[in-house]
């Protein structure tokens, strides 16, 4: 059976992640990038990778795209590249193409160009965390982006019998608390009065040098 081909382009978590895993999983995958140092960083991880813009049709076909399965174009950060990756893909004749959106009007863009599929990683890892806060499944961490991560804290002692209004988590470290754990009941819709409990756990969003703060002190506390 021959190997599928795959090829990635734009290299942003999301695109690397995912070039890496189909390679891994045994698929000849191409990668494409503008940025030199992205592309030298996976190298040695895919089939091929190339740095060249994805909005040059002359450039694919050099690389040889045409000769792909199937595409999946991982660009955010410029939607006019991400626009112009999907139709030079189907000028070269890809039936397999995918694309990448962080917003509503994007997905909505690429699905009109004819897209097989649009991926919005943000949106359902959102969704995934609000089912687990809903079924009481614990949370361990959840990447949100780079900085950004939702994950369960530890509370200090000095937080012990006061309420979330009064701790101002918020104004402090800049956490936004989303539940809060004590023992096996979850509160997925904790109030200001609400008051933390010895024993209790948060489940916050913050940014994660905010999470590494806590945590160093949460290991000072104990």
């Amino acid at each position: 059976m021959k190997e599928k081909q795959f090829a990635v382009l734009g290299l942003g978590r999301f695109g690397e992640a995912l070039a890496i895993t189909l390679s891994e999983l045994g698929c000849n995958v191409v990668v494409v990038d503008k940025d030199e140092e992205k592309i030298q960083n996976i190298a040695n991880l895919v089939t091929y990778a190339v740095q060249a813009d994805v909005t040059d049709i002359n450039a694919l076909k050099s690389i040889g795209i045409k000769n792909v399965d199937a595409i999946v174009v991982s660009i955010t950060s410029d939607i006019n590249s991400s626009i112009m990756g999907i139709v030079n893909a189907q000028e070269l004749g890809i039936k397999e193409i995918y694309g990448k959106a962080n917003t509503a009007q994007h997905e909505k863009v690429l699905l009109k160009l004819g897209v097989k599929k649009v991926f919005s990683p943000e949106r359902d890892m959102g969704e995934r965390v609000a089912h687990n806060l809903f079924s009481g499944d614990s949370v361990d961490i959840l990447e949100l982006d780079t900085n950004h991560s939702i994950v369960e804290i530890d509370i200090l002692h000095a937080w012990e019998g006061k309420t979330l209004e009064q701790l101002d988590l918020r104004t402090q470290y800049g956490m936004n608390v989303i539940a809060i754990r004590s023992l096996d009941v979850l509160n997925a819709a904790p109030l200001a009065t609400d008051i933390i409990n010895t024993g209790d756990k948060l489940i916050v969003m913050s940014e994660n040098h905010s999470i590494n703060e806590i945590n160093k002190l949460s290991r000072k506390d104990k």
